[in-house]
């Protein structure tokens, strides 16, 4: 895995050891932030289920202002501390060694998220309904007006077309991937 464009461009990254963590493709990475570049500068980026980092640190990479990293994984979180010592990141992010569930009902960032990547394990597909439900539940909280929220998932695996008030915008599949971009609607963002 590596950075693919911006400051860090080219720079090497680790992924946790074993099969429990998926890292999201170099490519499916490169697609989503094809469609993310004209947001990404000074975002504030929300990475959920963030394993070793790679979608947030992309992020940082393209000049994304803050990002929050959710991770509970031992592995995992150790991979992403040392990603971030490699690219000698010492600002513009945090980390929540915490599950993404308690994380989503606690939170209260000011100001909220501009965008919002999740990727749980493929195998917990309860994860993704639980995810969008809370941030649907919160979103008055947690995401910014025209935040964008997408899911990373099976191909094969198909999601809602809508949580509450966060609707599906656009469907983008590649290989065995796809990914799922979310938008709340404008009367949930007028509330």
């Amino acid at each position: 895995m590596r950075i693919i464009a911006g400051r860090y461009r080219s720079r090497s990254l680790d992924a946790p050891a074993g099969l429990a963590t998926r890292p999201t493709s170099d490519r499916l990475r490169e697609t989503l932030f094809n469609v993310l570049a004209p947001r990404i500068e000074g975002a504030r980026f929300l990475d959920l289920y963030a394993g070793s980092g790679a979608v947030g640190l992309e992020a940082l990479s393209r000049a994304a202002a803050q990002v929050d990293f959710v991770e509970r994984a031992p592995a995992a979180l150790a991979a992403l501390r040392k990603n971030l010592d490699r690219l000698a990141l010492t600002a513009g992010f945090r980390i929540h060694a915490a599950s993404v569930g308690s994380m989503l009902r606690k939170m209260t960032p000011s100001p909220a998220f501009d965008i919002v990547f999740l990727d749980p394990p493929y195998d917990a597909a309860e994860e993704y309904a639980g995810a969008l439900e809370l941030l649907d539940h919160n979103h008055a909280v947690l995401l910014a007006p025209e935040a964008v929220v997408i899911a990373e998932h099976r191909r094969k695996q198909e999601l809602e077309d809508c949580y509450g008030q966060l609707l599906r915008t656009r469907l983008l599949k590649q290989g065995d991937a796809a990914l799922s971009f979310y938008q709340a609607s404008v009367s949930a963002a007028e509330q």
